[in-house]
């Protein structure tokens, strides 16, 4: 790897000024295909040239074994394998990106990764009509300037297709008028069934969106219609729970929206977020979240939905 790979990344704290401007960052790379991949930098830990994998039996398909990095043991997932471009590139391996998310720390074995590009969320969209196989794992499209497309992975979804998803505990349901709810945005659609999978555990009514600009489309109707009812928003809709990571715009515009806007008032805003560091807490904090709530973790999401709806 170059030493411009090498000095690729930069800490994640010189980043969180993006939190509330719309924008993200996003690490490019290749593998082996002329297609363009992206992953959001805050998920990536480190670059560098793939270590010795030491194989093992009976892992899951795509997994080429475990490597030990600083101390910790960690898997080696091989992208081009999720991705179906076995047998399509040849495909070389050579660099690891190192990815820390939903606390969990994996390696995604890449061709070579190009450079870091910043662009608007608001340009970064939803996959439709894929015709491939590869929309359990492309969360969202955007253009380069030069009109080459960037296919943003799933992480989520990856790492689900890994360890598997998160089976929901028995949670004790709570008591809740039956014209009362929440709403949730989450772009994952891994992450919805989970959410989904946890609030009817709970015996909870819910509305959802698939991105933060269909969340704030919806959000805005369900005021208006409240207007109309003559009746506070807040006496049917208990509780907004936001990604933070969304195409169109992302949870932390879509808080600061709800927060400015008074006929949102006295509805709790939660974050549920794979960005587990405190740097990402503050920033939502920042936003003006009212919690901080980790993905994958049912018990933790119920527990902290629980006091804000009874």
């Amino acid at each position: 790897m170059t030493d411009n790979n090498t000095n690729l990344l930069e800490a994640v704290d010189a980043r969180t000024k993006l939190a509330g401007s719309n924008k993200m960052e996003i690490l490019l790379f290749s593998l082996g295909s002329h297609e363009i991949f992206g992953i959001n930098v805050f998920k990536v830990r480190e670059v560098t040239h793939t270590p010795h994998i030491t194989k093992t039996p009976n892992v899951p398909k795509g997994v080429e074994g475990f490597i030990s990095l600083r101390g910790n043991i960690i898997p080696v997932l091989s992208l081009s394998t999720f991705i179906n471009l076995e047998g399509k590139a040849e495909c070389s391996n050579s660099t690891l990106i190192v990815t820390e998310f939903s606390r969990h720390t994996q390696g995604f074995l890449v061709h070579d990764v190009d450079r870091i590009i910043r662009v608007d969320w608001d340009k970064v969209k939803p996959p439709q009509n894929m015709l491939s196989g590869n929309e359990t794992v492309i969360t969202a499209i955007t253009e380069l300037p030069d009109g080459r497309l960037v296919s943003i992975l799933d992480v989520e979804q990856l790492l689900a297709n890994v360890i598997g998803e998160a089976k929901i505990p028995d949670i004790e349901p709570i008591d809740l008028d039956s014209d009362r709810f929440i709403f949730f945005a989450d772009d994952s659609a891994v992450a919805r069934k989970a959410i989904v999978g946890v609030l009817d555990r709970m015996g909870v009514k819910h509305q959802q969106a698939s991105n933060g600009q269909e969340a704030w489309e919806k959000l805005k109707s369900l005021a208006a219609r409240a207007q109309q009812d003559g009746r506070p928003l807040h006496e049917t809709l208990r509780l907004i729970l936001t990604d933070a990571e969304m195409p169109e715009m992302d949870g932390y515009v879509l808080t600061k929206n709800i927060k400015s806007d008074r006929r949102f008032a006295g509805i709790p805003v939660v974050m549920h977020s794979s960005l587990s560091s405190q740097a990402n807490r503050t920033m939502g904090m920042q936003a003006g979240v009212d919690a901080y709530v980790p993905k994958f973790d049912p018990h933790a999401l119920a527990e902290t939905l629980r006091p804000m709806l009874v």
